[in-house]
């Protein structure tokens, strides 16, 4: 079996081919771009650049929070690859991948740990991950001094990782992006056939009384 896994949610695009099932997955080929904007443009691109231009039977998506429109540009790719392709499709959490990519890079399997993520209008998006990386609690958009307040657990990791750390006055910080290369960390359990994007705030936009 192969799986092919997207990550467009964030400031960073990127996509990963694995080969197997259960403890037996290989990843076969990878690309991770920071590039700010620009994902409609580039993530087929990376795909089609990945072993057998990326075709695979199953298909893992990013679902937010993050970018809105990183967000819907990876889930509208993701169906249409499902439907030409035949293949299963399947979301998971950003701030989860976020979360399995930091216990790999680490190698702390028996670390909780905080993922701090830019959110919309100066806010961060803030969720715990116990050592299985499996969230403790909701995740929350805050204000970062709030979002300082919202967990002690020592190490935080993502994009605003430092800035958390420092207005905390405590812990270990490991500033990164969500990679799909990690994908195949997550927890099963928060693999989820209902492929709509989890937003981290209420909308701006509000209807008329």
């Amino acid at each position: 079996m192969r799986t092919l896994a997207i990550e467009c949610a964030t400031e960073a695009c990127s996509v990963a081919l694995f080969e197997g099932a259960d403890d037996g997955v290989q990843l076969l080929d990878h690309r991770h771009e920071i590039i700010g904007r620009g994902h409609a443009e580039r993530l087929v691109p990376m795909i089609a650049e990945l072993a057998a231009r990326g075709r695979a039977d199953r298909i893992l998506v990013s679902l937010g929070p993050g970018s809105f429109t990183g967000t819907r540009i990876g889930l509208a790719t993701a169906r249409a690859l499902g439907i030409a392709w035949g293949s299963q499709v399947s979301g998971f959490p950003t701030l989860a991948l976020v979360a399995a990519t930091a216990r790999s890079v680490l190698d702390a399997s028996d670390s909780a740990l905080l993922v701090a993520m830019s959110g919309g209008h100066g806010e961060y998006f803030v969720q715990p991950f116990d050592a299985r990386g499996l969230p403790l609690a909701d995740h929350a958009s805050l204000a970062p001094d709030a979002a300082a307040g919202f967990s002690d657990t020592p190490l935080v990791a993502g994009s605003k990782a430092k800035e958390l750390v420092a207005l905390r006055g405590s812990g270990e910080a490991l500033n990164l992006l969500p990679d799909a290369s990690y994908a195949i960390a997550l927890p099963l359990s928060l693999l989820t056939v209902r492929l709509a994007p989890i937003y981290g705030r209420p909308p701006d936009a509000k209807l008329p009384a």
